[in-house]
């Protein structure tokens, strides 16, 4: 016990300090107890000193949140890039006792108009109802802090050009994912930023166009890699298949195959092929669902890579991949006459 109180004492070495009785500087500081005195004569100078660090004894990011002394961070996707003062709604004092009842209704009154002060240019109004619409489509896709502050920094600057004038706020702003999804290399198709924030595709793919034009950006193109291990998880391949495809696409891009290509059709054709060379049963249908291209996509891709990365399937797995319809069709036009001719001899 006496071991650990000493850990808790702690030399000060501010050399101003001194003190008052003997004029030594070799001041103490007590963190178990707060006091701050001198180490020689023990004449205590403080009996009280302010703790700067977090509360003690949070279990969960919510208490650690509420227990730190500091507010949140600058944000630029909050509409005042959580920079404004707010007044508290607890009405007491800073000693922490209750505030009288003409106080309260005081101090309700400049509550009201500093919330309304807040949001009194159009322009914070549009921020607002634009960052709403941003956490929203945040949860809902999945995107990280990094594609949500580009997405913030994109959009405020299309404000600032007044490209927001005449246009819908959910089609510009669903704009701007797109186009931080495409530069932060998430792997975000334009279909699903449409679909989740619940307007047309043309709509969304006219404001891509506009802000590309307009703020001058230069997109990368997407990495069909980084869309192979999404596509996987929902069709639910093996981690045999993912490599396999994998080592597919770094082949076709040291080759420069892709070029001029849909990522995703890509990144789906490879998985394809991987689970018809380790005989894994999936359909291109389930692939396709997966991935949000058509099954005939991924027969024209699959065909592509096949011939021009020289890949030998065999004869029975090779009808599998030219066209599965046809070769059903083939199998029931056969069976049909044998059950024609069945039923005359019956008769």
């Amino acid at each position: 016990m006496q071991y650990r109180d000493k850990l808790m004492l702690s030399l000060d070495s501010d050399s101003y300090m001194k003190c008052a009785r003997c004029g030594k500087d070799t001041v103490v500081t007590d963190g178990s107890t707060g006091e701050r005195f001198c180490g020689i004569c023990g004449f205590v100078i403080n009996e009280r000193i302010e703790d700067s660090g977090p509360e003690r004894r949070s279990f969960s990011k919510d208490e650690h949140e509420d227990r730190s002394r500091t507010g949140g961070p600058s944000s630029l996707a909050i509409h005042d890039m959580g920079l404004a003062t707010m007044i508290g709604r607890d009405n007491k004092d800073a000693t922490g006792k209750p505030l009288s009842t003409s106080m309260k209704s005081t101090i309700t009154r400049l509550r009201t108009w500093d919330g309304r002060s807040q949001v009194n240019e159009s322009q914070e109004r549009n921020f607002r109802q634009a960052f709403s619409e941003l956490n929203r489509m945040k949860d809902k896709l999945a995107l990280s802090d990094a594609v949500v502050e580009k997405t913030a920094y994109i959009y405020r600057k299309a404000v600032e050009k007044n490209l927001a004038r005449g246009r819908s706020i959910p089609g510009l702003i669903s704009a701007a994912m797109y186009l931080a999804c495409r530069d932060t290399g998430t792997p975000r198709t334009l279909n699903e930023v449409a679909r989740q924030i619940n307007i047309k595709r043309k709509d969304v793919s006219r404001c891509y166009r506009l802000l590309l034009k307009e703020l001058d950006l230069k997109m990368p193109v997407l990495d069909p890699r980084k869309c192979m291990s999404r596509i996987s998880s929902q069709a639910g391949l093996s981690e045999k298949v993912k490599r396999r495809a994998l080592t597919i696409l770094e082949d076709a891009s040291r080759l420069e195959i892709t070029a001029g290509k849909d990522p995703m059709g890509l990144a789906a054709a490879a998985l394809y092929l991987s689970c018809v060379i380790n005989k894994e049963d999936t359909t291109q249908k389930v692939i396709a669902m997966a991935s949000g291209v058509t099954e005939v996509t991924i027969r024209n891709r699959c065909k592509g890579l096949r011939e021009l990365l020289n890949i030998k399937i065999p004869y029975k797995l090779n009808l599998r991949l030219d066209c599965p319809e046809k070769s059903v069709n083939s199998a029931i036009q056969m069976t049909t006459p044998n059950s024609a001719q069945s039923k005359k001899t019956q008769i």
